[in-house]
């Protein structure tokens, strides 16, 4: 049985725009995109059960929050492609996961992770945020990439959450498990939002990417 994008949008309470970015991803199973896009009813009965993310876990006050568009291909020396896809290797998520992003990259990196978001729900995690590199903009309002970034886990199915990363790293490892599949709504303007660690009850659809 499939529903609507409408009626997918309205029980997972974002916009249709939102749904179909979720759907191009490709982490959603069942997907139909030939003719009229609907949403496959057990993915988002799935998808309405996927728990809220537990930050109070985490031994900082905030973390950034990525929200990604699903992929897009670029014109850059240093990658292909930015946003999240399931097509994309690890190689290529992680190049067009970890920059050019207008941020404050000091407050990106107090976080010690990136969950990266799509439609309100972690598809990827980054650490190693220790090191960033600015485009040459003065101040924050630049963009800026983490080249020291580790890809701890991403996830190519949304409806049953297992990460495909593998991280050597017991702490990427963790995080990864604690964050990937979880809804993680954040407010903001751009691709970057700050989520305090601190429960909350805002909710938004996602934003622009890099």
């Amino acid at each position: 049985m499939f529903v609507t994008t409408g009626q997918a949008g309205t029980a997972l309470g974002c916009s249709i725009p939102t749904v179909k970015k979720l759907m191009a991803t490709g982490v959603v199973p069942g997907v139909r995109e030939t003719g009229r896009q609907v949403f496959p009813l057990a993915a988002l009965q799935q998808l309405q059960a996927r728990p809220a993310a537990d930050l109070t876990a985490l031994a900082v006050p905030e973390v950034a929050v990525l929200r990604s568009d699903a992929p897009v291909r670029v014109d850059e020396p240093d990658r292909e492609w930015i946003g999240f896809g399931t097509a994309l290797d690890r190689a290529q998520l992680l190049a067009a996961l970890s920059g050019w992003w207008r941020c404050d990259p000091a407050r990106v990196s107090a976080g010690a992770v990136l969950p990266v978001t799509v439609a309100g729900f972690v598809v990827a995690v980054l650490t190693g945020l220790t090191a960033w590199e600015a485009d040459g903009t003065a101040g924050t309002a630049g963009r800026f990439r983490f080249p020291m970034a580790r890809l701890a886990g991403y996830l190519t199915d949304l409806t049953a959450p297992a990460n495909a990363a593998d991280p050597a790293d017991p702490e990427d490892a963790r995080l990864a498990g604690l964050l990937l599949g979880t809804r993680l709504p954040s407010v903001s303007g751009g691709p970057i939002a700050y989520v305090t660690t601190n429960p909350t009850t805002d909710t938004a659809d996602e934003g622009e990417q890099a």
